[in-house]
């Protein structure tokens, strides 16, 4: 990584071991607050989910390189992780205006990449819904948006990482067969997008660029892509980008995640890593709504140790270090 400063470099370090981003994702506020409600009658309190972040923050990062947390609900996370995890902050707002299909981009009101840098980030993340086929008007928008973004990272010369999620505007469920057909598109493509160096990425987190519940072997589910062909779009997305790419776990299962990680591999796929989030924390929320907090550290402890850790030996056997990505 030819381009990144000495400062950037030393933050990249302290994400990461050896090279290998083994980040644990929990910004999470809307999509939170959801998950909490149907597990209880009333609206999750701001206090109930900043307790249930620092319990997971508290018990899981000794085993992980970084943490992503957002600056609203994860702040308290953030001062009892494990003092050797590195900590990223999320800058974007939840969630997006489902009353259109344009899913604009907006910064938290109250900070900036200076503010998030003066909590201790050693990262600032921002998520970008983008559809590669979309209005060309809508996505110039979006570039210059995260154009901005790129130039208050370096201002503050530090580590911008990016993470795009893709979608259609002419289909409503990303989940499905429609929308899996046309995902590697939408997916290498977008990174393509934003690999180029007006848009000060250092990192990408992507997703996998197929739905991997529509591929052969992997699916009771009508087969969209055959083996070969899943195989095939990861190798695409691995030529698409000059950066160092980690992936999402976009809310599957430990299990189909890691089978996906050793799928990506065997592909071609050098990813550098992965920032996780629901396959590894979401099973401790019923627990700690129904049972209490000295359950959830329980479950954290053993059930979700387990999941971090078996996560970590297949990063071990497929990931490939960001130090090795060229620029």
């Amino acid at each position: 990584m030819s381009n990144v400063t000495q400062t950037k470099q030393a933050y990249l370090e302290k994400l990461s071991h050896d090279g290998i981003i083994s980040a644990l994702a929990f910004d999470q506020r809307g999509a939170l607050k959801r998950l909490m409600s149907s597990y209880q009658r009333a609206e999750p309190s701001a206090e109930q989910m900043k307790n249930l972040k620092a319990l997971v923050s508290k018990e899981l990062t000794p085993y992980t390189s970084a943490i992503l947390l957002d600056p609203e609900y994860g702040l308290p996370a953030s001062k009892v992780r494990d003092k050797r995890t590195g900590l990223l902050l999320a800058y974007e707002k939840t969630g997006y205006d489902t009353a259109t299909t344009l899913r604009l981009p907006d910064c938290l009101d109250q900070w900036s990449v200076k503010r998030l840098k003066e909590q201790g980030a050693d990262a600032v993340k921002f998520l970008l819904y983008y559809d590669a086929d979309g209005d060309e008007e809508v996505n110039s928008q979006k570039q210059a948006y995260i154009e901005r973004i790129g130039s208050e990272c370096k201002a503050e010369d530090i580590p911008f990482f990016l993470e795009i999620l893709s979608y259609d505007e002419g289909i409503a469920d990303s989940g499905s067969a429609a929308f899996a057909k046309i995902k590697p598109r939408k997916v290498n493509q977008a990174m393509k997008v934003f690999s180029e160096e007006r848009f000060g990425a250092d990192i990408l987190k992507v997703e996998v660029p197929v739905n991997m519940k529509y591929v052969e072997g992997f699916t009771d589910n009508d087969v969209v892509y055959t083996k070969e062909e899943a195989a095939q779009a990861f190798q695409e997305q691995e030529t698409v980008s000059r950066l160092p790419y980690i992936y999402l776990s976009a809310g599957v299962s430990a299990e189909l995640f890691q089978e996906t990680l050793i799928f990506a591999a065997a592909s071609g796929a050098k990813f550098s890593g992965v920032l996780c989030g629901r396959a590894t924390w979401a099973d401790s929320v019923p627990v700690y709504i129904k049972e209490g907090e000295a359950a959830a550290r329980e479950w954290l402890q053993t059930e979700g140790v387990k999941k971090v850790i078996e996560l970590n030996k297949v990063l071990e056997r497929t990931a490939c270090p960001w130090t090795a990505k060229g620029r």
